[in-house]
């Protein structure tokens, strides 16, 4: 691997700057279509990418006012499994690819009300969704408290082991040809309204006719681009934790289970390692990655509710991670105005699941090619337009 500013003014077809799931599946997939790359992050992206619960979830994610997001989410879902078996073939990784479904509970009557009007909504824009009484929920899931009061299946949601994957994809760019700068990209170099390089912190540049910023909650530090795209990503904290079984303990949980108690949210991952994932928080406290006592307790607190075993699970991790959001909860995927710029961020909830997509559309600017009509209400010119209006 190349030491950190290694790569003094040397020159690449495309440049990505970011290591998380997004930069990395994008180098990945530029290098595989015979493009040149060089990817540059300080830390394999870890502000998001390494500390998410990998759940591939339209269908129980899905929120009123949001339908261009789940299309777009759809869409990642039905290409989220070949990509992912490609990518085992090519590095022999197992990416921890589940397709048990999420069971979204509710705790008392009221989580149950709101649940069913959610459930109303994803039923009429066609999503599969099978409600369940209290004693149906725990035939599916024998730990459950039986004071849940019920229950709906999202059978077509999955989840992926993020660890597992994000490694995967790093192994599968370095066999592409990708070359990784450890170092951070601090300005797009521009000259006569095209992309001429970029300039990293530790005093270097790497030329490049193209670049690809993909740095999650830190693209709008990267100078260089248009004003009006410069604040509209930003860090949203989320707080969780790993939970591992005791040698010999059987596992504890099939689905992926998604819980209301008392009108407050917590999801239950299992992995195939006997890992369980708890999470998590959203908290506007700006790029503060500190774990709390209060986010501990609330969030084993109201699993316990729902699971009263997971107690006896050891907690193995508590971690938090930045996750990057944008006014409209929407990704920012697409040109930005400057001759060969390029931003794949904003991915707030979904970066875990929009990375194949977004690799595909990211590489279809590259060549010359329209990406899918799904990506339409996604493109930066929503914000740019915006800036230039006021």
């Amino acid at each position: 691997m190349p030491a950190k500013g290694a790569l003094v003014a040397v020159t690449a077809d495309v440049v990505v700057a970011g290591g998380g799931v997004i930069g990395t599946a994008i180098a990945w997939r530029a290098a595989a279509a015979g493009l040149d790359v060089v990817l540059v992050d300080p830390e394999h992206g870890d502000a998001a990418s390494l500390v998410a619960a990998g759940m591939l979830a339209p269908a129980s994610e899905a929120l009123f006012g949001e339908g261009a997001l789940l299309r777009i989410n759809l869409l990642a879902l039905a290409r989220f499994g070949s990509f992912a078996a490609e990518l085992e073939e090519v590095t022999g990784r197992p990416a921890g690819l589940r397709r048990e479904g999420t069971l979204a509970v509710a705790y008392d009557p009221g989580d149950y009300a709101a649940l069913i009007r959610l459930t109303a909504f994803r039923r009429s824009a066609g999503l599969d969704a099978e409600e369940l009484d209290s004693r149906a929920c725990r035939k599916l899931e024998s730990f459950l408290t039986p004071d849940v009061h019920g229950g709906v299946l999202f059978a077509g949601d999955w989840s992926v082991d993020n660890r597992r994957y994000a490694a995967a994809l790093r192994e599968a760019a370095a066999a592409a040809g990708v070359r990784t700068v450890r170092d951070r990209v601090t300005e797009v170099l521009v000259h006569d309204g095209r992309a001429r390089g970029v300039a990293v912190a530790d005093g270097g540049t790497i030329g490049s006719a193209q670049i690809v910023v993909a740095a999650g909650c830190w693209s709008g530090e990267v100078a260089g681009l248009p004003a009006g795209l410069r604040d509209v990503v930003r860090p949203v904290k989320g707080q969780l934790l790993r939970l591992r079984h005791p040698d010999g303990m059987p596992p504890v949980l099939a689905h992926t289970l998604r819980a209301t108690v008392r009108g407050a949210d917590v999801y239950l991952v299992p992995r195939a390692d006997g890992e369980v994932i708890v999470g998590a928080t959203q908290e506007e406290r700006g790029p503060d990655r500190t774990v709390t006592a209060g986010a501990v307790h609330d969030l084993l607190h109201d699993a316990m509710s729902v699971l009263p075993v997971i107690s006896e699970l050891i907690l193995a991790e508590t971690c938090a991670g930045l996750r990057p959001g944008t006014p409209d909860n929407g990704p920012v995927v697409g040109g930005t105005g400057i001759g060969g710029l390029v931003l794949a961020t904003g991915h707030y909830r979904n970066g875990i699941l929009m990375s194949p997509v977004t690799a595909d559309a990211i590489v279809a600017c590259l060549t010359g090619q329209p990406p899918a009509a799904e990506w339409a209400p996604f493109t930066p010119e929503r914000f740019a337009a915006g800036a230039q209006a006021r």
